[in-house]
């Protein structure tokens, strides 16, 4: 059995990596973040409002065939996981089904 209290592992520096600046790479991933998270919310309320205009017209809670191209453009733009990512932001707009 390893004891690893006495395990060194070694940290993660610019040289090690050649990576550059490791801590500029994190911060400018925080800001990307934040502007996703933002975006997320702005996406979520003008889908909700799509919504209820929608239904106040007399029309369907969704548009099953918006919500094709919405996969479709996320598939074709992302791959396998862009559909997961749809799915979760055509959720976030008009709640469960």
């Amino acid at each position: 059995m390893i004891d690893m209290t006495q395990t060194k592992v070694p940290r993660a520096t610019a040289d090690a990596t050649g990576d550059g600046d490791i801590g500029g790479m994190r911060q400018r991933i925080d800001e990307i973040d934040q502007a996703m998270m933002s975006l997320w919310r702005e996406r979520a309320r003008l889908s909700g409002r799509i919504g209820a205009a929608r239904l106040a017209a007399g029309g369907t809670r969704l548009v099953l065939s918006r919500e094709q191209q919405v996969l479709r453009r996320f598939r074709e733009g992302i791959g396998s996981e862009g559909v997961q990512l749809a799915l979760l932001l055509l959720r976030a707009g008009r709640g469960p089904l």
